[in-house]
């Protein structure tokens, strides 16, 4: 009786003194009026990183990320908006998987990237695999391009390729995409075949690990989660997800997932998806996927995967959802993941490009100052945003390559 009253007083404080770390981290936060010169001078003051933007599944089809154009993203935006670095989606969809053309894809993927965005625009785009790498690109003016695989197929079950990707510059892997794979549940998939990660699957994150590849959990089921979180040396982020207890859609992390993540040094990068964002848009995007079922059946006998792609995004731009995401939405998700894990555990992952409904306010690239002038009005200080923008990953990135560099040294 006495071990048991010992133990619960010992998870009391133990908890106590958690939850007092957290409140430590954690801004006081007094809504305010701000000028543009603020505005302007906290901006600029960042490194704004976003770590997921998909378009280069449009450049891989020849689309010139150096002129306007009507989506989310193109190099005079991404001036304008003042970004220091995008990580860009080396996203795989899963239709690649049948008949084992997951690395191709992939690494046509890394080649849009290298090529047709950095090395058409070498004034503009540094390449860049490390946090050192982002802060040389600032230091010269320039924006940092790097890559994450989006969808865990991509290597094709074989270690030696994640490898080949990892000396390409991949610097994170999304375990999953909506598909399961052989060793690794997604939230999309009822079945959940593996129980989470299978025996392999947690050999693909130590190997990660050893590597310096981020291990992303967006996409991935909630035990996969658990398990990448427990099995990982080295922390762990979720590239593009939001928060479930505002937003109740798998894809986002309930708030005991935020807090471990917080714990072991991980951040979770906002998504902007509107659905994932706020509760109402996304029981609207349901009500659209259950009515355009059918045409999207015959879309998926009709296309290439590529084609598909471009199918999907014409029937969706077609069907127009009755109601859209806030600015204000993103800056409750925000505030949810500071107050459950505190300032550093928070950051941005737009997904611009890869959504077909972003926030009003923030419909593109150089609308970044507008998400900046809402998070000064909500009370946050300049080290705050300096840090949401990319100061914590940043962070992440560098523990996750002293991590890599311990394991190389044994």
């Amino acid at each position: 009786m006495f071990r048991c009253f010992r133990k619960l007083a010992v998870f009391a404080v133990s908890a106590g003194l958690i939850a007092a770390q957290v409140r430590a981290q954690t801004p006081t936060r007094r809504k305010r009026t701000v000028t543009d010169e603020e505005v302007a001078r906290v901006h600029a003051s960042t490194i704004l990183i976003d770590t997921h933007n998909d378009i280069t599944s449009q450049t891989v089809a020849g689309t010139d990320i150096g002129l306007p154009s009507a989506n989310h993203t193109d190099l005079p935006r991404m001036k304008k908006g003042g970004m220091g670095a995008q990580f860009f989606a080396v996203f795989v969809a899963s239709s690649y998987v049948e008949g084992n053309h997951s690395a191709k894809r992939t690494l046509d993927m890394i080649d849009t990237v290298k090529h047709d965005i950095v090395a058409k625009y070498p004034g503009d785009f540094l390449f860049a695999t490390t946090a050192a790498d982002i802060r040389e690109a600032h230091r010269q003016h320039k924006i940092a391009a790097l890559m994450g695989l989006e969808g865990g197929h991509g290597i094709e079950d074989d270690l030696r390729l994640l490898r080949v990707y990892y000396n390409e510059g991949v610097r994170y892997m999304t375990l999953t995409h909506t598909n399961s794979n052989h060793w690794a549940d997604s939230s999309g998939d009822a079945n959940k075949p593996n129980n989470g990660l299978s025996p392999f699957g947690k050999d693909v994150v130590r190997e990660m690990n050893r590597l310096g590849i981020i291990v992303d959990i967006s996409h991935t089921s909630d035990k996969t989660f658990r398990d990448a979180l427990e099995t990982s040396r080295a922390p762990i982020f979720a590239s593009h997800s939001s928060v479930r207890s505002i937003s109740d859609v798998p894809r986002n992390l309930t708030d005991e997932m935020i807090v471990a993540l917080g714990k072991k040094g991980g951040v979770v990068q906002i998504n902007f998806d509107c659905g994932y964002l706020n509760p109402q848009v996304a029981a609207a995007e349901a009500a659209r996927t259950a009515k355009l079922a059918p045409e999207v059946t015959g879309l998926r006998t009709k296309y290439d995967p590529a084609g598909l792609q471009r199918a999907l995004q014409e029937l969706r731009a077609a069907n127009p959802l009755p109601v859209r995401a806030q600015i204000s939405d993103v800056v409750k998700h925000i505030n949810r993941v500071v107050d459950l894990a505190g300032i550093g555990a928070v950051g941005l992952g737009s997904d611009f490009d890869g959504v077909s409904c972003v926030p009003e306010g923030l419909d593109s690239v150089d609308k970044w100052p507008n998400l900046t002038r809402a998070l000064l009005e909500e009370g946050y200080t300049q080290s705050d945003i300096v840090k949401i923008y990319g100061g914590n990953t940043l962070r992440l990135m560098s523990d996750v390559e002293k991590a890599a560099a311990t394991s190389k040294s044994k």
